[in-house]
């Protein structure tokens, strides 16, 4: 079937000095179709797509491109040769908007020396209206980043693409908006637009995909129709071993225990959240489920004192948590680690020891102030080694790690005060399937130890696969508990969602689903 191959890499290496990234990969990519490239973290994947964006260049290999060889020079040549590129990392200017960000790279936006915003704005419009409702006025900096993302598919769509990179488009979207970007592809597919895809969401890729290559360290290891190949069969392809489950054994009835860690009552900003009541108990994880916008973020920063001073009740293992800002809460023991990993949770180029020690530098330091750092040094060694990271030296900056050591980076400096509670906002996004794996142990043997667990997640199945329980928010305030047989996707988008009628209540005002 090579007629209908549009770009083809054959034998393509790359190296980073000592480190082979790429050895000898082959990819093919066929007209008109959506092709997933799935691998775990350091597998090669984005190595491959910037040497398809021209912004690495090859050791080694030949790319063709409708038969004729090419030579990708820089990303300003893949775009005249029809190649666009969605990256999962923002890459927006936040002070300028919407419309300007839509079309910075187009050359004939304006034929007049000054522009004309007017026109501007109802192009950028037009093209926002196939996937959202976004003022092309707003300031990118005010944007949430789900609507960022939005904003860079946007600036995608406008390209006059034969290829159209997405890298996790949907890490930062809502279910809703997810569905509204997968039936943009298949139009585009169906315009004879060819798409590589890449996820870790193992339903995205069977839901929405033509095609499925798997890397793993570096090299290639299958290509297989989805028809043909089960979800199973992936996973065990990009980590190269059988995963038997993806989450450890949840807390037995027989171990669940009485004592409270948290108690929240009445928890109210007067804004974004109203009359939360909840109870977090020892040895158990808790779930907080809800769309975007519900006012999950908000509650668990609102109880660590981040952005808010709400009003009601908090108790941390029996004692009033009387907390005037976050830095109190951390000095109590409760540490809450940011949706926004790389923005808020880490120091990408600072090194792993500075970052493991960043929430409290006096474990580390001398009676003078003075940092000593084989003192940092020795609790990231032995936070990492707990957490099974994998690193060069940790002098390293945290940039030069896979996604999901830089989020077990994020979790060390939590645990390195010590925590009674950790609040965790999507702990796994952008995380490939093995690291996924180990940080669910993590968490689980956390939450045996005796630390509370929060978890935040807009991935159902990771919520009733991880959680002893899951509390669902909507519109600020707790709307059902769901656990045991009940914890189901239904139940919970059920509560999630605005229904016509109400669902049966307990004794509480909360609303519950329990086996």
């Amino acid at each position: 079937m090579t007629d209908d191959l549009l770009l083809q890499l054959s034998n393509v290496s790359k190296s980073f000095g000592p480190v082979r990234a790429l050895s000898h990969v082959n990819f093919d990519l066929r007209k008109g179709e959506i092709h997933a490239l799935a691998g775990e973290n350091g597998a090669g994947k984005s190595t491959l797509m910037n040497i398809i964006d021209g912004i690495l260049q090859p050791d080694s290999g030949e790319i063709r491109l409708e038969g004729e060889v090419v030579k990708i020079t820089s990303p300003t040549r893949a775009q005249q040769l029809g190649i666009g590129f969605v990256h999962q990392e923002i890459a927006l200017c936040p002070d300028v908007s919407v419309a300007e960000n839509i079309f910075m790279s187009a050359t004939n936006i304006s034929k007049s020396f000054f522009m004309d915003y007017k026109a501007l704005h109802q192009k950028a419009a037009a093209v926002l209206g196939q996937l959202c409702d976004i003022d092309p006025a707003t300031l990118i900096r005010d944007l949430s980043i789900s609507n960022q993302q939005l904003v860079e598919i946007a600036k995608a769509l406008t390209l006059d693409c034969r290829v159209l990179i997405l890298d996790e488009p949907t890490a930062a979207l809502t279910e809703k908006e997810a569905q509204i970007l997968f039936g943009i592809m298949r139009r585009l597919a169906d315009r004879g637009i060819s798409i590589i895809y890449i996820s870790h969401r193992m339903v995205e890729i069977f839901d929405n995909c033509d095609r499925v290559t798997v890397f793993r360290d570096g090299k290639f290891i299958i290509t297989h129709d989805v028809a043909d190949i089960g979800p199973s069969d992936v996973v065990n392809a990009m980590v190269g071993r059988v995963l038997d489950t993806f989450y450890p054994e949840k807390q037995p009835a027989h171990a669940q225990s009485d004592a409270v860690i948290l108690d929240v009552r009445n928890l109210s900003d007067g804004a974004r959240f109203f009359g939360v009541d909840f109870q977090l108990r020892r040895g158990e994880i808790l779930g907080l489920a809800g769309l975007i916008g519900s006012g999950r973020s908000e509650i668990v920063k609102g109880v660590c004192k981040l952005d808010s001073s709400p009003t009601g009740e908090i108790r941390l293992n029996g004692q009033p948590l009387e907390a005037r800002d976050y830095q109190h809460s951390i000095d109590a023991g409760v540490v809450y680690l940011s949706e926004d990993r790389k923005g808020d949770g880490i120091f990408l180029d600072m090194p792993i020891a500075v970052n493991v020690s960043a929430l409290n530098l006096s474990q580390v330091s001398s009676r003078l102030g003075i940092i000593r750092r084989e003192k940092e040094y020795a609790q990231a060694a032995e936070l990492g080694a707990q957490l099974n990271l994998k690193y060069g030296q940790l002098s390293d900056a945290v940039s030069s790690l896979s996604g999901g050591n830089q989020q077990k980076v994020a979790i060390a400096k939590m645990l390195s005060i010590h925590p009674k509670l950790i609040f965790l906002d999507e702990p796994t996004r952008g995380v490939d399937v093995g690291a996924k794996v180990e940080i669910h142990r993590i968490l689980r043997d956390l939450a045996q130890s005796g630390v509370g667990i929060v978890v935040i997640s807009s991935e159902l199945p990771e919520l009733i696969g991880l959680c002893d329980r899951v509390l669902v928010v909507r519109e600020g305030r707790i709307s059902g508990e769901v656990a045991g047989a009940d914890m189901t996707e239904e139940n919970i988008m059920g509560l999630a969602s605005v229904m016509d009628s109400p669902m049966p209540t307990s004794h509480s005002s909360n609303k519950r689903v329990h086996s």
